[in-house]
């Protein structure tokens, strides 16, 4: 149980933020695609009068989680503490975690919703980002 004692919170809090980031530009970049590909306006996902800022509180949550859990799988497959995780072993954790878990179950929810494999690709690539950079950040610093 000592895994889940000695959580270096300014990783995770780091890695969260990076992926944040990544999010930013990632949906700057490809925004009108993922739009097309999602088939709603602008107008349909931020209705006036609705929190706009709620999707992304929301998205910083579910980005915390994933940090703190690619900290405790790398640590637990590595059998390793803390301050021994390595950055290939943090990436490499979460590229396994992005293809088994991640990427699979978009791919079967996008299937069963008949969503275009256009979104699943912008959507499974800012999610494999995600695992990487939150890897990154949580190897140097972890």
């Amino acid at each position: 149980m000592s895994h889940f004692a000695d959580i270096n919170w300014l990783a995770v809090v780091l890695a969260t933020v990076a992926s944040m980031a990544l999010g930013m530009g990632w949906y700057s970049i490809l925004g009108n695609q993922w739009m097309a590909a999602l088939g709603k306006t602008r107008e349909e996902l931020m209705p006036e009068g609705k929190n706009s800022s709620m999707p992304f509180i929301i998205a910083g949550i579910c980005q915390l989680v994933m940090a703190y859990f690619l900290l405790l799988l790398t640590r637990a497959i590595m059998d390793t503490s803390a301050a021994d995780i390595q950055i290939l072993d943090a990436v490499v954790v979460g590229a396994h975690m992005w293809f088994g878990f991640l990427m699979t179950g978009m791919i079967l929810n996008h299937a069963y919703q008949g969503q275009k494999k256009s979104l699943t690709l912008i959507d499974g690539g800012y999610l494999l980002g995600v695992m990487i950079v939150q890897g990154v950040v949580i190897g140097l610093l972890a």
